[in-house]
């Protein structure tokens, strides 16, 4: 493995990524045993897809390193406009818990 190759270095902030949802996501169904708080695990899930989502990101930044043609510039900005179209709406989703949680 060649730690001076970008593409090493995009592979591993993604599969950082992959493993930050990971563990988000098994800490929302922990947090769903005892009490049922669904609220809690809805904020953690957000929480863990915002996370991963910036490395993500991140990782696809690193990654236009290596763009030469103009079919992956496209493939790269739809994949980059849809991970911040996503964190962007996750941001959203996790305001309106807080909110509702809020109000009561």
């Amino acid at each position: 493995m060649n730690l001076f190759n970008f593409s090493v270095w995009a592979a591993i902030i993604q599969l950082l990524g992959a493993m930050v949802i990971g563990s988000y996501a098994i800490a929302a169904t922990i947090s769903l045993l005892p009490n049922r708080n669904v609220d809690r695990a809805r904020l953690l899930i957000a929480q863990g897809v915002i996370t991963s989502l910036s490395l993500m990101v991140a990782a696809t930044l690193l990654k236009t390193i290596y763009l030469r043609t103009w079919k992956q510039i496209l493939i790269f900005s739809v994949i980059l406009a849809l991970r911040i179209f996503l964190k962007k709406l996750f941001v959203w989703e996790r305001g309106q818990i807080l909110a509702l949680k809020s109000r009561t």
